[in-house]
C-alpha cells in the first residue's frame, strides 16, 4: 500500500505534474526524509494532543460557566458540524491521491492551483503560529497560576516564587517556546515520541479529572482574583452532584473575563472554546512524515474528532451538576483544586500544552517549507528550503519560532483567541471550497476511496465557517479576507505558473459544455448577430496586425487562427502539429488576443481551409466568416520583428515560427486555388473577407494622431466592378457596413470617424439618394458622414467594355432569402475601368486608416479565376490597409 501510494499515477491525479520529475523529487525526498509515523503516532496522537490543550483543561470551565450547558452544548454541535463537514472534505481530498508535506496547505494548492494554495498556505501558517502563541500563552498562565507570586503580594511562600507581570510572563513564553523549538529542531521521529509520552500522561489526568467528580467531596474553593488597588478575593464550590447545581448552570450567565476585564458574549466565548476544535489538521500537517497519508489520516482525524466530542460534553455535563457558576467563571484552574491527585493534574495541563504548542509550531514549519518549495513566493522564502541531513526543515522550524516570538507580546490568551478562530474558519472554509469545486468539476480523476461526503456537505462546511467568522469577529474576519485577497492578486501575478492543474480550468471546462449544449441555433435571430472570424495564416511572422486587427473586427465573437499544414499523415511517424500547437498558443498569450488555434493537415491549402470550415467550433459557436490575407506577389514582411511582444525579449526566432519565405520561393497555392477557397467559403454560406496591406497598418501611430481631424474608415459599399448592378440596401452592402460599423465599436477605434461614399451620376436625383441612404443609418444605428462622389466618367468607360446601358438585363438582378445572385460575367470589365476606379478610391482625401470595399462574386467559370483576382489587385493596387467585403446573411436589424 505505501508503495502503490507513491506511484506515478497517483501523483499525476493529485499534482498534475510529469510524473518522471514527480518520481525523481519523491526518490530525493525519500533518501533524505524516510517516512516513518503510523496512523495512531502520526494522526490521532497529535490530532487528540491539540483539541485536548487548554480549552480541556483551562477553558472548559469558562465555557460552561459563562455559556450554560444548554448553549455550551449548542457550541460544541455548532462548532463539531462545521469541523466534521470539514474532516469529510479533507478525508476526500486526502484519499485522492499521495499527499506530501504542507497538510491543508498540499491539498488545497494541488486542488485550487498556486493562487488558492499559496494565499491559503499564509493564511494557514499564520493560524499555526498564532494558535502556538495562543497555547504557549495558556502554559504560562497555568504555570503563573502555580508557582507565581499572588497579586498583591512582594514575596513568594512556599513555591509561590515567580514574579507576575507582562514582563516576566513574556520571559517565561519565551523560555517555554526555546523548549518547543529544541524538540521540532531534533525532528519529526523525536516530536512523535515525545507526544506519544504526553499522550499518555494526558490520558491519565483525564481519568483522574473523571474520577475526581464522583470521589471528591464537596468543598468550598477559595478564589483570588486581580484587582486595581490589590487582590479580590472570592469562593466558589464544589459541591458534589446536586441538582440544583445542574438546575442553576442550564442557562446562559454572561460575565466579566477577570484576565482581560471583557464583558463575555456568546461569540467571544465561542471563540475561546472553538480552539478546542482546531487541531483536525494536525495529523495532515504531518503528511509529509506518515507512512500512508491517504490510509491514516482519514481514520486518525475522524476517530480522533468523535473522541473529542464525546469527552467535551461528557465534562461539561460533569462541571454542570458539580461546579457553582463562581467556580466555573473565576478561577480557570479549578480542575486542580477538586482533584484527587491535584499534582497530576497540573503536570498534565503543562503537557497537553506544550504538546498543542510544539504541534502548531512543527505544522508552521511544515506549511512554511512546502511553501519555500514550491517556489511560489520566490526568494522570500528561499531561506525556508534548508534543511538537516535528515530532511528536518530546520531552518523553516527557525522562521516559525520567530513568528511566534513576535505573537506572544500579545500578551493574554483570550485576546488573541478569535484571531486563531478566525484564521482557522477561514482555512478549513477553503478546504471545503476544494473538495467542493473537485466535485463539482466532475473531472474523471477524482475519485476517492472515502466516499462518505457529497457536495452539500463541502456547501455546509463553507456556509457554517463563514458565518461563524462574522459572528465572532465581524472585523476580524473582514480584515483576513482582504488580506487573503490581496494575496491572492499577489500570486496570480507575481507567482510562476505550475504544473499541478487548476481546478479553475475544470469547472471551466463543465460549465462552458452546459452552455453550449444551451446554445441552440435554431433560436439564432439577426438583432444578436455578431461575428465569429476564422483568419487563415500561413505563417504568423507576416500576419501579426492582421491578426490584431481581425481581434478588433470580432466584436466578442468567436475567433479562430486556422493553420494548414501540408502533408500525409500516413507518411509520418507522428502527428506533426502537437509540438506547433504550443508555439500557437503562446503567439496568441503574446500578442494579447482572444483567439483560439486551431491546425490541420491536408493535402492542399484548399481541403485544409474546407476542413477547418466545416469542423472548427463547437454547436452554436462556429465561425460564419473566413478572413484570407490577399493573394499578391508582395514579398511578406516579418511583422513579429518588429513586434513590441518580441523585440523586448530578442528572439531571433519568436516562439519558432520558420523563417518567411522569399521572394523566389514559389507560393504553397496557385491563383486559381486561392480564388477557389473564396467561392468554397461563400458556397458554405460563409461570409469573406479579403485583407490587402493589413502588414501597412500602424494602429498605434493612426490612433495617436492628434485629434484633430481623426482617423477616417472609408466605406465604399457598390460593387465597384459592377456598377451597373449597384445598390446600397443589398445583403452584401448592409454587411460591409456591420463590419465597419463594428471595427469603430472597438475601444482602440472610437475616435475613429466613418466616412461613406455615394456614388452617383448625373440626371439621377443625388439629394434624393443621399437622404434615402442617410435615413437608412439612421435606422441601423450607425454613425457615419456621407460624401457624394461623381462617377460619370467611370461608369462611362463601363459602358464602352460591356454588353449594354444602365437599366438592362444587369439591373433586373433579385435578391433571394438575402443572398445577391451575381451574374456570372463578373469579371467582363477592361482593365482600363478598373484603374480608373482605383483612382476613383485613391482620390478621396484624406487618406484613411482603413478602407472597406466590396468584394463581387467570383465567377462561376473556373477558367476566369485568375481574371478575377487580376482584377482585384488592380482595384486595390496602392491604397494601403484595404479589406474587401463580402456577405451572405443578414446582420442588421431596425427592429427593437
Amino acid at each position: 500500500m505505501a508503495s502503490s501510494e507513491r506511484s506515478a499515477l497517483l501523483t499525476y491525479r493529485l499534482c498534475g505534474g510529469s510524473a518522471e520529475e514527480e518520481r525523481g523529487r519523491e526518490r530525493g525526498r525519500a533518501a533524505a526524509a524516510p517516512r516513518k509515523l503510523p496512523t495512531f503516532l502520526g494522526v490521532v496522537v497529535p490530532t487528540l494532543l491539540s483539541m485536548f490543550s487548554v480549552v480541556l483543561f483551562l477553558r472548559l470551565g469558562f465555557v460552561v460557566g459563562h455559556a450554560g450547558l444548554y448553549q455550551a452544548l449548542a457550541m460544541f454541535a455548532v462548532a463539531y458540524f462545521i469541523i466534521g463537514m470539514t474532516v469529510l472534505s479533507v478525508c476526500a481530498i486526502a484519499t485522492n491521491g499521495a499527499l506530501d508535506a504542507g497538510g491543508a496547505y498540499y491539498m488545497i494548492s494541488r486542488a485550487l492551483g498556486p493562487e488558492f494554495g499559496g494565499s491559503i498556505g499564509i493564511m494557514f501558517f499564520l493560524a499555526n503560529v498564532c494558535g502556538s502563541a495562543l497555547y504557549v500563552l495558556g502554559l504560562v498562565e497555568a504555570v503563573v497560576d502555580s508557582f507565581g507570586i499572588p497579586p498583591g503580594q512582594e514575596a513568594g511562600t512556599g513555591v509561590h516564587v515567580l514574579p507576575q507581570s507582562y514582563w516576566y510572563e513574556l520571559l517565561y513564553g519565551t523560555v517555554l517556546l526555546v523548549l518547543c523549538l529544541l524538540v521540532c529542531l531534533v525532528g519529526a521521529s523525536i516530536y512523535a515520541k515525545a507526544t506519544f509520552l504526553i499522550f499518555l500522561i494526558v490520558a491519565a489526568v483525564l481519568g483522574t479529572i473523571l474520577v475526581s467528580f464522583f470521589a471528591t467531596r464537596p468543598l468550598k474553593v477559595p478564589i483570588h482574583l486581580p484587582h486595581f488597588n490589590g487582590t479580590e478575593t472570592d469562593n466558589g464550590f464544589f459541591t458534589g452532584f446536586s441538582l440544583d447545581t445542574l438546575r442553576d448552570n442550564l442557562g446562559g450567565g454572561y460575565g466579566v473575563d477577570y484576565t482581560t476585564g471583557q464583558m463575555m458574549s456568546f461569540s467571544s466565548v465561542f471563540a475561546v472554546m472553538f480552539n478546542g476544535c482546531t487541531g483536525i489538521m494536525a495529523g495532515s500537517n504531518m503528511s509529509g512524515d506518515l507512512k500512508r497519508p491517504s490510509y491514516s489520516i482519514p481514520r486518525g482525524t475522524i476517530s480522533a474528532v468523535l473522541f473529542t466530542y464525546l469527552v467535551y460534553n461528557l465534562l461539561a455535563f460533569l462541571m454542570c451538576a458539580t461546579c457553582n457558576r463562581i467556580l466555573l467563571q473565576k478561577d480557570y484552574g479549578f480542575l486542580r483544586d477538586i482533584s484527587i491527585f491535584p499534582p497530576l493534574v497540573t503536570v498534565g495541563i503543562y503537557a497537553a500544552t506544550l504538546s498543542a504548542a510544539m504541534s502548531n509550531l512543527i505544522g508552521a514549519s511544515r506549511i512554511l517549507y512546502a511553501l519555500a518549495r514550491d517556489d511560489l513566493f520566490g526568494r522570500a522564502l528561499a531561506l525556508a528550503k534548508k534543511t538537516s541531513a535528515s530532511g528536518n526543515p530546520v531552518m523553516a522550524v527557525i522562521i516559525s519560532w520567530l513568528v511566534v516570538q513576535v505573537v506572544l507580546f500579545s500578551g493574554k490568551l483570550n485576546t488573541i483567541a478569535s484571531v486563531v478562530t478566525t484564521f482557522f474558519l477561514l482555512v478549513y472554509a477553503t478546504v471545503n471550497l476544494a473538495c467542493l469545486a473537485l466535485e463539482w468539476a466532475s473531472a474523471p480523476n477524482f475519485r476517492p476511496t472515502f466516499r462518505y461526503f457529497t457536495w452539500h456537505t463541502c456547501l455546509l462546511g463553507i456556509a457554517g465557517c463563514c458565518v461563524m467568522m462574522f459572528l465572532i469577529s465581524p472585523v476580524s474576519a473582514s480584515a483576513s479576507l482582504g488580506f487573503l485577497l490581496l494575496l491572492l492578486l499577489a500570486l496570480h501575478y507575481l507567482s510562476p505558473s505550475s504544473t499541478w492543474g487548476y481546478i479553475s480550468q475544470a469547472l471551466i471546462f463543465h460549465q462552458v459544455r452546459k452552455y453550449l449544449l444551451m446554445l441552440d441555433v435554431r433560436k439564432d435571430h439577426v438583432k444578436f448577430w455578431r461575428p465569429q472570424m476564422l483568419l487563415m495564416v500561413q505563417n504568423p511572422r507576416g500576419s501579426a496586425r492582421l491578426i490584431d486587427f481581425v481581434n478588433d473586427l470580432k466584436k466578442s465573437g468567436l475567433y479562430v487562427l486556422g493553420h494548414v499544414e501540408l502533408q500525409d499523415l500516413d507518411m509520418l511517424p507522428s502527428d506533426p502539429l502537437q509540438p506547433q500547437q504550443d508555439s500557437w498558443l503562446s503567439l496568441v498569450d503574446k500578442l494579447n488576443v482572444k483567439a483560439f488555434v486551431s491546425l490541420t493537415l491536408a493535402p492542399s491549402v484548399r481541403h485544409g481551409v474546407r476542413q477547418l470550415l466545416f469542423t472548427s467550433g463547437l454547436g452554436g459557436m462556429r465561425p460564419n466568416t473566413l478572413v484570407l490575407g490577399f493573394y499578391d506577389d508582395e514579398a511578406p514582411q516579418d511583422g513579429l520583428a518588429q513586434h513590441p511582444a518580441f523585440t523586448s525579449a530578442r528572439e531571433e526566432v519568436p516562439l519558432g515560427f520558420p523563417p518567411l519565405r522569399t521572394p523566389t520561393t514559389p507560393k504553397l497555392l496557385s491563383a486559381r486555388e486561392y480564388v477557389g477557397i473564396v467561392a468554397d467559403a461563400l458556397k458554405m454560406l460563409r461570409n469573406v473577407l479579403l485583407a490587402r496591406q493589413l502588414e501597412s497598418l500602424d494602429k498605434a501611430w493612426e490612433l495617436r494622431r492628434a485629434a484633430s481631424p481623426p482617423p477616417t474608415i472609408h466605406v465604399w459599399p457598390v460593387n465597384l466592378l459592377r456598377p451597373d448592378s449597384a445598390r446600397y440596401a443589398d445583403t452584401c452592402s448592409l454587411f460591409l457596413l456591420q463590419m465597419a460599423c463594428v471595427l469603430n465599436m472597438a475601444r482602440a477605434w472610437r475616435r475613429a470617424r466613418l466616412r461613406l461614399f455615394l456614388c452617383v451620376e448625373a440626371g439621377t436625383m443625388p439629394h434624393a439618394q443621399e437622404e434615402k441612404l442617410r435615413q437608412l443609418l439612421k435606422d441601423l444605428r450607425i454613425q457615419a458622414q456621407i460624401q457624394l462622389v461623381p462617377w460619370d466618367s467611370i461608369t462611362r468607360l463601363h459602358w464602352q467594355t460591356c454588353r449594354g446601358p444602365p437599366g438592362g438585363p444587369a439591373e433586373e438582378e433579385e435578391e433571394e432569402e438575402g443572398v445577391v445572385n451575381f451574374p456570372t460575367n463578373t469579371t467582363q470589365v477592361s482593365d482600363e475601368y478598373v484603374c480608373a476606379a482605383n483612382k476613383l478610391v485613391l482620390e478621396q482625401s484624406p487618406a484613411p486608416a482603413v478602407r472597406f470595399l466590396y468584394l463581387p462574386r467570383p465567377p462561376a467559370d473556373t477558367s476566369l479565376y485568375p481574371l478575377y483576382l487580376h482584377q482585384l489587385e488592380l482595384l486595390t493596387r496602392g491604397l494601403g490597409p484595404t479589406v474587401l467585403v463580402h456577405g451572405v446573411s443578414a446582420v442588421t436589424s431596425t427592429q427593437l
